[in-house]
């Protein structure tokens, strides 16, 4: 695993096989020397690779990437999450195709924040590369799980390490794949008195399908995020989920949330009241909104992410005006919320 150009630019540039290179820069980074960055990386991966290199976007769409690299595709997602196990497959399947179609193909990752996003899709083709390894792979993985974990793994989020595990599972076969749907009948989480100020809070719950909004439990001004959490409903067999501190994104580095504290899910194969559960309702302080058509409601939703370009007007725009989306839920009680995963 050769590191290229870290010193005196603002990227890191790390080969991480001969074949598959890694671009990252910081989230932070401010847009004029981004884009003057970005010019040097294609300057030298065109020198090196002439137009033999094919460039995955892992962030928001960019007029200027698509402008400055012969060969792009765009499989961006937010940063810190887990991309659609879809979008994990779609990506393996891609750099399949290219690496074998000619042995000077080289695969670059483009990330512009999270670290962990690059770590998904390494581990993700490992997993991937598995199926059909020959004899040169084993040098090849071997330099993907150094890179993992060297340089990434610290930045892997619960959710994505979650679903690096589901897709590694699923190939293998040692998760068997449930295709029956699921209703959710009740989230239900433990109180939180360590985020409580002096002036009290509202607790909030958000809850996506497919990263479009299907539920919130009220509109309010000002969030702070305790938790985020992603799983796919294609790996339950039972009727309740249970995460711990240490599988919650977002809570399980802060100090605030209890150590032996949980979340549970609870589900059913319908639609109709679980026996026994009736008792469980909301507390009155808890209101719920299922209009989730109302863009007061959408404006953090993650449904046209890549519907946008990030370096165009329009987006600038809505960058200034609106706050950074983000997916975040807790409540003091049990709370009871219905939506189809």
């Amino acid at each position: 695993m050769e590191r290229v150009m870290e010193r005196h630019y603002d990227f890191d540039l790390t080969y991480i096989t001969e074949r598959i290179i890694s671009v990252f820069f910081p989230p932070m980074l401010e847009e004029q020397r981004y884009r003057l960055n970005l010019k040097e990386v294609a300057a030298m991966l065109k020198s090196k690779h002439q137009d033999k290199f094919l460039l995955f976007n892992l962030s928001e769409r960019r007029h200027d990437i698509s402008r400055l690299n012969p060969k792009v595709h765009d499989f961006g997602w937010p940063d810190l999450h887990a991309p659609p196990l879809d979008k994990i497959c779609a990506m393996c399947k891609a750099m399949e195709t290219w690496l074998t179609s000619d042995p000077q193909h080289v695969v670059v990752l483009h990330c512009k924040g999270n670290k962990g996003k690059t770590g998904v899709i390494i581990a993700a083709y490992m997993h991937y590369s598995k199926i059909s390894a020959g004899a040169d792979q084993a040098l090849s993985t071997l330099a993907m799980r150094k890179f993992c974990e060297d340089k990434v793994s610290s930045s892997l989020q619960p959710s994505q390490n979650r679903y690096i595990y589901y897709f590694g599972g699923l190939l293998s076969g040692a998760i068997k794949m449930n295709s029956s749907p699921l209703f959710l009948h009740q989230v239900l989480i433990p109180s939180l008195p360590n985020f409580q100020g002096e002036g009290g809070y509202y607790p909030f719950l958000k809850i996506y399908q497919s990263m479009q909004l299907v539920y919130t439990s009220g509109i309010y001004a000002d969030r702070d995020t305790v938790f985020r959490l992603q799983f796919h409903t294609c790996t339950i067999h039972g009727c309740q989920l249970w995460f711990g501190k240490g599988e919650l994104d977002e809570a399980c580095t802060d100090e605030r949330f209890p150590s032996d504290a949980t979340v549970e899910f609870v589900f059913s194969s319908g639609p109709e009241k679980i026996k026994g559960r009736e008792y469980q309702k909301n507390d009155p302080a808890v209101t719920v909104d299922y209009n989730t058509a109302d863009p007061v409601v959408r404006w953090d939703s993650y449904e046209n992410f890549n519907q946008r370009y990030q370096d165009s007007l329009e987006a600038k725009r809505n960058t200034e005006a609106q706050p950074v989306m983000f997916l975040s839920g807790w409540l003091p009680v049990p709370a009871l919320c219905r939506a189809w995963l």
